[in-house]
């Protein structure tokens, strides 16, 4: 693949993903920005759209952050350069962005997380940091200058004064400047700083990795909602102790078996997790169709051979156990059998879905209803 510099999905998961970064010369030939400096100033002003200003020297304060939405007027007072403006999930709302996520899934779709953009004159940065995930920095107008390299952790030093989390004795390992269509893949904990060296733009194509705290907390929570939650523990086998005081080692054993039996549920866990990875990272995003379809006429517009996508925001997974393949769309779980099955893993092959295969499905009143339902939730539209 051209995006990887020659090498194959296979061999870069191998060789680089979380392991070292990679420098990838014209990753996307003759790339053309989807959106200018103007356009991601109007996006940083609205409502739901979820944008930063930091500012290297804010009236003597380094690395200052604030947050939007901004007014018009406050892009005026900007310094002439050292700035930089952040547009977070610019994906979810500009589909030309969205569609460069198709390229990035040779890593699971749960794993995917938004595009960022980075909009900065002369001189603007986010100061020398790292990251706790990986990220595709892809040059997408004028030129910046990075200098990448050496592990860092919560021990690195870190600049005072400052609400961002800026690497005070950092020294990188190697220097570069890209240029529209180049492309820096950084893996978690590696120090980076890119300094703008005209009118630039970077999109940022980030993945999620959630937190032990995050799956501990959150599938605890899942299983607090299920019917069984609420019984009582039992000890039908309760004996005298020599001391009331004492909790017995066979209280304990029981303790262990009651919570080893939930966290052992697989089929459980799958179903959590799926919701989990799958539910949209701003509501905002979320748009219920203006006019709802019937099924017969979601039918039509398959029929007539136009052409589904997802809602730039929504994310789509698939589980398969046993005789049921669990459908996940936008935090929504659908279980389907026998011949709906292969209907999964054909919504979540990409952002633009097999029209000719997706007919064969359309005979079928349920499944026409489930995608009629998707539908109208919003995560689904025709082009």
């Amino acid at each position: 693949m051209d995006m990887l510099g020659g090498r194959s999905p296979s061999d870069f998961l191998k060789d680089y993903w979380q392991k070292k970064p990679l420098v990838i010369r014209q990753a996307f030939p003759g790339f053309q920005c989807p959106v200018d400096a103007d356009e991601l100033a109007g996006l940083a002003c609205e409502e739901g759209v979820e944008s930063r200003i930091v500012i290297k020297n804010d009236e003597g304060k380094p690395w200052q952050l604030h947050n939007g939405p901004f007014s018009e007027e406050r892009f005026s007072q900007l310094p002439e350069q050292d700035w930089t403006l952040l547009v977070q999930g610019l994906d979810h709302w500009v589909p030309e962005v969205a569609d460069l996520l198709d390229h990035f899934r040779f890593v699971p779709n749960w794993r995917l997380d938004d595009i960022m953009a980075s909009y900065a004159p002369k001189g603007g940065s986010v100061g020398p940091h790292y990251d706790q995930y990986d990220v595709f920095l892809l040059q997408a107008q004028g030129h910046r200058r990075w200098t990448f390299g050496g592990r860092c952790d919560q021990s690195s030093s870190r600049v005072e004064g400052t609400p961002l989390r800026i690497l005070s004795s950092w020294e990188g390992e190697e220097t570069v400047t890209l240029e529209p269509g180049d492309m820096l893949y950084l893996p978690p904990g590696i120090g980076h700083h890119g300094v703008a060296e005209d009118d630039c733009i970077t999109l940022s194509v980030g993945f999620r990795a959630p937190t032990i705290d995050d799956l501990l907390t959150g599938f605890t929570d899942f299983l607090c909602n299920q019917s069984d939650a609420a019984n009582h523990l039992n000890d039908p086998d309760l004996q005298v102790q020599d001391n009331p005081g004492t909790i017995a080692p066979a209280v304990i054993d029981r303790l262990q078996a009651v919570l080893t039996e939930k966290l052992q549920d697989k089929r459980q866990l799958a179903l959590w997790f799926g919701q989990y990875t799958t539910a949209p990272k701003s509501m905002d995003v979320m748009v219920p169709a203006d006019e709802p379809t019937s099924d017969e006429s979601f039918a039509e517009s398959i029929r007539a051979g136009e052409q589904l996508r997802w809602n730039e925001g929504s994310r789509f997974a698939y589980h398969e156990d046993g005789d049921e393949t669990a459908l996940f769309a936008d935090g929504e779980q659908f279980l389907l059998k026998g011949d709906a099955r292969p209907l999964a893993p054909l919504l979540c092959a990409g952002a633009r879905i097999d029209m000719n295969a997706l007919a064969q499905f359309a005979g079928d009143p349920a499944l026409l209803g489930l995608l009629a339902n998707l539908y109208n939730q919003g995560s689904i539209y025709f082009e």
